[in-house]
C-alpha cells in the first residue's frame, strides 16, 4: 500500500486488514528496522516520503511535456494589465515563460528561476520578495520573504507543490516553502494550482493550500490505468475545485504546429462550475474590499471572483470535470 499510495495511515492499514492499530504499529515498527519504509505520526511512508525533496536537476527532467501543456493552458487564464503571484517550482518556471509575452503584467515572486525567466519581457513588471535563499529549488523564504508579502492583493496566485490530495490540498514536503506558499495565498484572490497527474493522491509532510481554497486545479490527462490519479480529480471537483485538464497539443513543441500565443484563448480551455452551495468561500481580503469592474486592459489589477473564469465555450483542446451530482 505504501509502495503504491506514498503514504498509508494505521488508521487505514487497520481497516484493511482488520486488525488493532497497536498490532499495525508493532508490524510497521519492525518493517522500519528492515528498511522498507519509514514511521510517521499516524502512518508509514516509503524511506524519506515525506520530507525527503529532489533537488531543481532531478525535477526539471520528470514529466516535462506534462509541464509545458500545463503552462501553456494556465498562461491563457492572465490577462493583459494584472497583477500575479508566482510561486517556485519547475512547473511555474515553464508558466513564467509564457507570461513573458503578457503586456503590462506585474509578476510577485520568491522564485529567482521565475524571475529569471521574466527578466529581458517588455512591459512586464517583476517584483520579488525578501527572504533567505533555498538553493535546491532557488526560491526565497523565511521570515523576509513572507513579511514583505504583507498587504499585498493581486488577482491570482499559482503554486505547485509536491503532492495534491482532495483530503489536504496542495502540500510540500519542506516546512520553509509551505509557509512562503500560504503567504502567497493569502495575497490572491484567486488560487490556482499546477499539478501534473503524478502529484495527484500524493501526500507530503506540510499543508500549503487546504482543498476549500484552491479555486482552480490546471493537471494534464492521466494515464487510462492510473485510477488513483483519476479518483482524486473526480474528489477535487466533488469539493467544488474547478479541474481544466490540458488535451493533446497543448504544449506542443515549437514547429509542431501554432503555440499559445497563436491559438485564442476560446481554443485551449473550458471550464465548468462547481455545483452552487458545494464550496466554502475563501475571502483573503479585509471585509468592505470589493472586485474592480471595468473593461479594457486594466490599469490596476481586478480583483474577480472564482466563477469569472469559466466563460469560456466548450472546445476540444481541454477537458473538465464538472461536479458529480448526487
Amino acid at each position: 500500500m505504501v509502495r503504491a499510495n506514498g503514504a498509508v495511515s494505521l488508521r487505514e492499514l487497520a481497516r484493511v486488514v482488520q486488525t488493532s492499530e497497536v498490532t499495525v504499529r508493532r508490524d510497521v515498527r519492525a518493517l522500519e528496522a528492515e528498511g522498507l519504509l519509514d514511521r510517521r505520526h499516524g502512518g508509514a511512508v516509503l524511506p524519506g516520503g515525506f520530507t525527503r525533496e529532489s533537488g531543481f536537476p532531478q525535477k526539471s527532467h520528470l514529466a516535462t511535456a506534462e509541464k509545458t501543456a500545463i503552462a501553456d493552458l494556465a498562461a491563457s487564464f492572465v490577462e493583459e494589465g494584472e497583477a500575479v503571484v508566482v510561486g517556485a517550482g519547475t512547473t511555474t518556471q515553464e508558466l513564467a515563460r509564457r507570461l513573458a509575452r503578457v503586456p503590462g503584467l506585474t509578476v510577485v515572486t520568491n522564485s529567482l528561476l521565475v524571475a529569471q525567466a521574466l527578466a529581458h519581457a517588455n512591459r512586464v513588471e517583476v517584483v520579488m520578495t525578501g527572504g533567505t535563499l533555498r538553493g535546491s529549488n532557488y526560491a526565497l523564504v523565511g521570515s523576509g520573504a513572507e513579511q514583505s508579502l504583507h498587504g499585498l492583493r493581486v488577482t491570482r496566485a499559482f503554486l505547485s507543490g509536491s503532492g495534491l490530495t482532495a483530503e489536504r490540498g496542495l502540500s510540500t514536503s519542506n516546512m520553509l516553502s509551505a509557509s512562503v506558499d500560504r503567504a502567497l495565498v493569502q495575497a490572491a484572490a484567486e488560487v490556482v494550482v499546477l499539478a501534473d497527474h503524478t502529484k495527484l493522491g500524493t501526500d507530503t509532510m506540510f499543508q500549503t493550500v487546504p482543498t476549500d481554497v484552491i479555486t482552480r486545479l490546471v493537471t494534464d490527462e492521466p494515464p487510462s490505468h492510473d485510477d488513483r490519479a483519476a479518483t482524486e480529480l473526480q474528489a477535487l471537483a466533488d469539493q467544488g475545485v474547478h479541474i481544466s485538464v490540458a488535451g493533446p497539443g497543448a504544449g506542443a513543441p515549437a514547429g509542431a504546429g501554432p503555440g499559445p500565443e497563436q491559438v485564442p484563448q476560446q481554443q485551449r480551455r473550458r471550464d465548468v462550475p462547481p455545483l452552487p452551495g458545494q464550496r466554502r468561500t475563501h475571502h483573503p481580503h479585509p471585509p468592505g474590499a470589493q472586485p474592480q469592474g471595468g473593461g479594457g486592459a486594466p490599469s490596476a489589477p481586478q480583483l474577480r471572483s472564482a466563477g469569472s473564469l469559466g466563460a469560456e465555450p466548450p472546445t476540444a483542446r481541454v477537458a473538465d470535470l464538472a461536479p458529480r451530482r448526487r
